[in-house]
């Protein structure tokens, strides 16, 4: 699993018990999701369609920097179905697991449309392939 994100846990994303709200734990997650939909799909219109149970193995505490994984799983006609591992940069503790996140293509009107995508595109790779059409 490759971890693209990391954030730094602050006051403003703790709960009453002083450690790391969930919910602001998983709005990164699917912020995250977004992003790496967004880039693979070369589309800025993707949108979360399913979120799977979720399983908190353990928890982060202010000033703690956790890290965002996102793998994929499959592509799928409209969609893109990953898994996501968050866990704590410094002792590499996971805090929570994600088996299944699908995000869907959409067009301009909001509608679900294929993305032709079969593969994990890097854009250092779509570079290279810019460069030599050039």
């Amino acid at each position: 699993m490759r971890f693209h994100t990391r954030k730094w846990v602050k006051p403003e994303d703790l709960n009453p018990n002083g450690t790391l709200f969930g919910g602001r734990l998983l709005e990164w997650i699917d912020e995250e999701a977004a992003l790496y939909a967004i880039v693979q799909l070369e589309n800025p219109k993707v949108v979360t369609k399913y979120i799977s149970e979720i399983d908190f193995k353990s928890s982060a505490k202010k000033g703690d920097i956790v890290e965002i994984g996102i793998e994929v799983l499959n592509f799928g006609k409209t969609s893109i179905k990953l898994k996501c591992e968050v866990r704590n940069k410094m002792t590499h503790e996971t805090i929570i697991t994600v088996d299944n996140i699908v995000m869907v293509n959409l067009d301009a009107n909001g509608k679900a449309i294929p993305h032709g995508k079969t593969q994990v595109e890097y854009v250092s790779d779509r570079l290279a392939s810019d460069d030599k059409t050039s």
